[in-house]
C-alpha cells in the first residue's frame, strides 16, 4: 500500500511543479527525506501529513487516503479534480471574456457628452468622413486630398483667387509647395 501512495504523492508533487523540499516546507513537521521515503513507499505517512500534502498540491484529500487506505478510485478521485479544475478554469475564462464585452459595448446612456457628440457626429458623416475620421484617431497620415476635403476645398481649389484672406493664402502655399515655389 505504501508504494502506491508515494506513486501518488509523488504524481500530485511533479504535476503541482514542486521539489521534495518546496512541498516538504510547505507541511510543517514534514522534511525532504521523510516525503522522499513515502515517495519510494519504504514508510507510511500519517492521515494529517497526507492531508496538507493533498492540500498543498491541489489533489483531493481522498484520493491520497483512498489509496491510503487500499482504495482502487484513487486515481479516479485524481482525474476527476482535475477535470472539475479544468471545467472551472473555463468557466472563469468565459465569465472574464463576457464581462470585458459587456463593458466595451456602452450604451448611448452610457457614453459621456463628449463621446456622444463623436457619435453624433460620425454617424451624420459620410462614408469617406468617416474613413478620414477614423485614420485621424488611429493617428494614421492622411493624404492631401484627405485634407483639402476635410476643409471643404476639394474641387473649390481653382475658383480661390489669391487674395490676401485665409483660403488665398492657404491655396498660395498649397500651390506653391506642389509645384517648388515660394
Amino acid at each position: 500500500m505504501a508504494k502506491k501512495v508515494g506513486t501518488l504523492i509523488k504524481e500530485a508533487r511533479t504535476a503541482a511543479g514542486l521539489t521534495q523540499e518546496q512541498l516538504a516546507r510547505k507541511i510543517k513537521g514534514l522534511s525532504a527525506a521523510e516525503l522522499g521515503k513515502a515517495e519510494r513507499g519504504e514508510t507510511e505517512l500519517t492521515q494529517a501529513f497526507l492531508k496538507e500534502i493533498a492540500k498543498a498540491t491541489g489533489v483531493t484529500q481522498s484520493s491520497l487516503l483512498n489509496a491510503a487506505k487500499g482504495g482502487a478510485a484513487a486515481k479516479k478521485t485524481t482525474a476527476a479534480k482535475k477535470t472539475e479544475t479544468a471545467k472551472k478554469t473555463e468557466t472563469a475564462k468565459k465569465t472574464a471574456t463576457a464581462k470585458k464585452t459587456a463593458t466595451a459595448k456602452k450604451t448611448d446612456a452610457e457614453l459621456t457628452a463628449a463621446e456622444k457628440k463623436l457619435l453624433e457626429a460620425y454617424r451624420a458623416a459620410s462614408a469617406d468622413a468617416k474613413k478620414n475620421a477614423l485614420k485621424i484617431l488611429k493617428g494614421e497620415d492622411l493624404e492631401l486630398a484627405d485634407i483639402m476635403k476635410l476643409l471643404n476645398l476639394d474641387g473649390k481649389i481653382d475658383s480661390l483667387g489669391s487674395g490676401d484672406g485665409l483660403l488665398g493664402g492657404l491655396k498660395d502655399g498649397l500651390l506653391g509647395g506642389l509645384l517648388g515655389k515660394k
